[in-house]
């Protein structure tokens, strides 16, 4: 068995049969070698095997998540050199709007089609996140995804035997680093529909975020569940504590769409950190920078037909702040996180952090505001499913931070900000205590 769905399950010989078919279709319409095909929507059958078909072909596929038409466009704007080319090669999956959909998914042939797929061509195009700006459309090969999933997999065991829940959407590198760990592993891939009843049955592993996680808990059918791959912003101990009294080994690691998904990773023990660097990647920090290289990281930024390359030489910056302790990565924060508060350097992610500890808490985002006296000032936005208590907050916070680094208010954070799937944009969070903060009632 290949791929196991609500509508079908299919074994290697049938799903390689429906990928041809697809390839050929979309053959047929003009799609070719080279070429990029913007597929937008959730997870499907109709998904996957698009993203297939385009590797048979040797298309580039660009993952994009369903959003305003505003959104679109510049995603589109980024891919395309004008608006009028934007309408050939888009093909919308799932979603009730009908924006660009000049590609038809359901013309699949039996007529032949030209194979060009190579580990070493363009295949996949993701966008960033933009938590911290505009989205950068990521291009990677097979090759570079290959490298990514064998050196997890060293560490992290994963079968021929095994199932894995494709939980993430594959617009995301999470979600499609699980489609190269089943097609390298030739194990069998199950496309999660939200009910965790049906989801779980014969699933022994998983990627999910940390709300994710707790709902599989909650709903006390574990099934054959063994692995579970966390990621996301902040992942709470006493979740994976939780999973692991139920026999479910956690583990934890940091990654970013560059380097197609996971670069360090461990199992949970307790430690903040995030593991060690995995096979067929390097690490190395310079003044704290994180810096990247090794075999998964991408061939740089689609832009309008040209991909610009990452970096200038062996190694990729990635903003991120970190220091080795004890073996392990651990990571500070963003370097755009930094803010200065009267002549003092101030972290987000080290307030966060605290704020994490504080019962109740879901999510935090901290962000600055401007002020007159110390130049900025912290100010938290956050999630909680429960009235929060400022005292306990600030005395969680007293034992940790010097008082110039307590936030000088705090705001429910608005539900159209912690719906997305990976983690909460910081530039949205910043735009929104921007835009409402004085007329925001503070918790």
């Amino acid at each position: 068995m290949a791929l196991k769905s609500l509508e079908k399950n299919y074994t290697w010989v049938e799903l390689a049969d429906d990928v041809d078919c697809m390839a050929a279709g979309l053959s047929s319409q003009g799609i070719k070698a080279g070429e990029v095909l913007a597929c937008v929507g959730q997870n499907s059958v109709d998904n996957v095997l698009a993203y297939l078909a385009c590797m048979e072909l040797g298309a580039i596929c660009a993952l994009i998540m369903p959003q305003t038409q505003v959104d679109l466009e510049a995603k589109l704007a980024t891919l395309y050199p004008e608006k009028a080319q934007a309408n050939i090669g888009c093909i919308q999956l799932n979603w009730p709007l009908s924006l660009y959909a000049n590609i038809d998914l359901d013309l699949r042939s039996e007529r032949g089609f030209t194979a060009a797929y190579h580990q070493d061509k363009p295949a996949s195009i993701i966008f960033t996140s933009g938590s911290t700006g505009r989205p950068k459309a990521v291009v990677h090969t097979s090759r570079q995804h290959l490298a990514s999933a064998s050196g997890l997999l060293e560490t992290l065991p994963f079968t021929q035997r095994d199932t894995w829940l494709l939980s993430l959407p594959i617009y995301h590198v999470s979600g499609l680093a699980i489609i190269y760990r089943w097609l390298l592993t030739g194990a069998a891939l199950k496309l999660a529909n939200g009910d965790w009843q049906d989801d779980l049955i014969g699933v022994t592993h998983a990627s999910f975020v940390a709300t994710q996680l707790q709902r599989v808990l909650d709903s006390k059918v574990l099934q054959d569940l063994s692995h579970v791959l966390l990621g996301g912003s902040h992942i709470p101990l006493s979740l994976s504590q939780q999973a692991s009294k139920r026999g479910i080994e956690t583990w934890v690691g940091y990654g970013m769409t560059e380097a197609a998904s996971t670069v360090t990773a461990k199992k949970v023990d307790g430690s903040e950190g995030v593991g060690q660097v995995l096979a067929k990647r390097n690490l190395m920090l310079k003044d704290k920078r994180i810096h990247i290289s090794g075999e998964t990281l991408a061939l740089g930024y689609y832009e309008q037909g040209q991909i610009v390359p990452l970096k200038q030489h062996s190694w990729f910056d990635t903003k991120d702040l970190g220091l080795w302790k004890n073996g392990e990565l651990h990571i500070i924060g963003r370097v755009d996180n930094l803010f200065i508060s009267g002549g003092e350097n101030i972290h987000c992610e080290e307030i966060e952090a605290v704020l994490h500890q504080v019962p109740n808490i879901i999510q935090a985002i901290v962000v600055p505001v401007e002020d007159k006296e110390f130049g900025h000032r912290p100010v938290a936005v956050i999630k909680s499913g429960f009235s929060l208590d400022i005292e306990e907050i600030e005395k969680s916070l007293s034992g940790e931070l010097v008082k110039f680094k307590w936030p000088i208010a705090y705001y429910e954070m608005p539900e159209h900000l912690s719906r997305q799937a990976i983690k909460v944009s910081r530039s949205a969070v910043n735009h929104w205590v921007r835009q409402h903060r004085s007329s925001a009632a503070p918790l």
